[in-house]
């Protein structure tokens, strides 16, 4: 069987607290989705804001491969005729071929939050599909809060999707609006409904009681061939169904006919592509996309999942783009060490007195507050350090920073930086928002005259955390910091008392790994063999 897949990242997932897009952000995204291959994509509400409406115009220059662009909107307003109604007139000046309406299947709804008669919601219904039908527009009808209305009234739950569809509508979504419903609910019921009903019946859920995907699953088995959710869960309250797991979950493990093998590839460069447009951190304990999703720390599983991945993989990551990661820290063992040291082309042996040294520093800096699960870059430079494999790019010879408060009240950050270049002295200054923001200028200032290529990095994240807070302000801090180029990001890690000196760490070990990268690239002898798909 087909699974039509609908995405709503552009509306249902901009209702997300802290997300906001721009029409140029939309479009980027409908393209990356048309890439994808997803069938239909939400746009928006042209009818609810000029952002949505410029969007459509904006749209219409778009030439789509796979998808098809959808607009959104509600049935005609109460005691309104349909062709004077302004939000179905906007979806028809979208100029979209297929459109999304909502109504109201519960008759609580009706009766408390429109306080009209429940016939009238009927030829809301009817009205609003049978006039953009008679424009030749396809109609695909959500059937707002209908599990919940099914539970309280399901005769009359079943007569407004049974409107919809003696209307004309294309297809019918049957949605869990408030994300509350258990998914032997939701199997039950669809399975119930199903029985009415020869056009395609759809389902969108949302993740209030963290049974989305699962929800959405239950639903296909129950005869869906219509799944509507967000690339990574994204929407209002706790998110909608979330597609980067839905997908996966229906191509490789049900056999449904739902994106070719190859787009399946493709999953998690989405989702964190989505996300770097969203503004949003990606989860890193994402099913099947996440950063961590195939992560082994613990030494046992590490033994056991390089002999035989099944044991602690339940898919192959690269199926859906991702990599095994191994991860090294105080309990995982000389395993996992061994296995990046030989990705790194590090000769280590596991008897072997280096091994056993190496091992011994990194459990050393752990118990100091260190963490390179979470900071590949720092480790890999620690590991070449320690086996004295590598050359120092620059050498510090100090810094200053000074914060002046302002009479205006305006607070001034300056740091001064002094290193050293193949006995080249370089003495520069530079502001920012704050004493780490006025570092990291001065120090890549200081810099990029000898290593042009640092103008293209920029930090992308930045972490405190206080490890003892028992000891007040004299207590230690871990610095996390995320950076990234044009290809590739990495995690640097520093700790200290001092937050300065601890955020000066990362930044220095950011700048480093940035360069060991590029001259591993420029040196063909030193480039890693094979592909990459080990990382600390």
């Amino acid at each position: 069987m087909k699974i039509v897949l609908y995405d709503t990242t552009l509306r249902d997932g901009t209702q997300t607290e802290g997300i906001s897009l721009s029409v140029n952000d939309k479009l980027r995204i409908v393209k990356k989705l048309d890439e994808l291959g997803i069938h239909f994509i939400e746009g928006g509400w042209p009818g609810s804001n000029l952002k949505d409406a410029s969007f459509f115009k904006e749209a219409r220059r778009l030439r789509l491969k796979d998808a098809n662009l959808v607009a959104f909107g509600s049935t005609r307003r109460p005691n309104t005729r349909a062709n004077k109604d302004k939000n179905l007139r906007s979806l028809i000046e979208s100029s979209c071929e297929f459109v999304t309406i909502f109504g109201k299947s519960w008759d609580m709804h009706v009766k408390r939050v429109f306080g009209i008669p429940l016939d009238e919601n009927l030829k809301m219904i009817e009205d609003s599909i049978t006039f953009l039908k008679s424009k030749q527009i396809s109609v695909f009808y959500d059937a707002e809060h209908f599990f919940d209305a099914y539970k309280a009234n399901p005769k009359y739950a079943v007569k407004t999707v049974l409107t919809a569809r003696d209307s004309g509508a294309d297809a019918i979504i049957l949605c869990d609006t408030n994300g509350g419903m258990l998914t032997r609910d939701i199997e039950s019921i669809f399975s119930g409904v199903k029985s009415h009903f020869r056009i395609p019946l759809g389902i969108h859920t949302h993740n209030d009681s963290n049974l989305a995907v699962a929800n959405s699953i239950a639903a296909v088995l129950a005869g869906a061939s219509h799944v509507q959710g967000t690339i990574n869960g994204y929407g209002e309250r706790c998110g909608n169904a979330d597609l980067t797991s839905i997908i996966p979950i229906l191509k490789l493990k049900l056999k449904y006919d739902c994106l070719p093998n190859e787009k399946i590839k493709e999953l998690t460069e989405v989702s964190r592509f989505v996300a770097e447009i969203c503004n949003m951190r990606q989860q890193a304990s994402q099913p099947f996309v996440g950063s961590s999703a195939f992560a082994h720390k613990g030494g046992v599983h590490i033994n056991a999942v390089m002999k035989y991945t099944k044991t602690y993989e339940h898919i192959d990551p690269r199926l859906v783009g991702n990599h095994r990661k191994i991860l090294v820290s105080e309990i995982s063992g000389k395993s996992s060490l061994l296995i990046r040291a030989k990705e790194l082309e590090l000769d280590l042996k596991k008897e072997s007195p280096k091994t056993r040294r190496v091992l011994k520093l990194i459990q050393e800096l752990e118990n100091k507050g260190y963490q390179f699960e979470a900071a590949d870059g720092s480790f890999e430079l620690l590991i070449k350090k320690a086996l004295k494999k590598y050359k120092r790019f620059f050498s510090l010879e100090g810094f200053r920073v000074i914060v002046e408060k302002k009479q205006d009240g305006r607070l001034i950050s300056e740091a001064t930086i002094k290193v050293k270049v193949n006995k080249i002295e370089e003495h520069t200054a530079s502001e920012g928002d704050g004493p780490v923001n006025a570092l990291d200028n001065a120090i890549r200032k200081a810099l990029t005259k000898f290593y042009p290529a640092l103008s293209k990095m920029h930090l992308s994240d930045f972490k405190v955390r206080v490890l003892d807070e028992k000891v007040g302000t004299a207590a230690k801090v871990r610095v996390l910091i995320q950076s990234q180029d044009e290809e590739d990001s990495w995690s640097t890690i520093g700790v200290s008392e001092n937050v300065i000196e601890a955020s000066w760490q990362a930044l220095v070990d950011s700048i480093e790994y940035k360069l060991l990268k590029d001259a591993k690239k420029r040196s063909p002898e030193t480039k890693l063999k094979g592909k990459r798909w080990l990382t600390v």
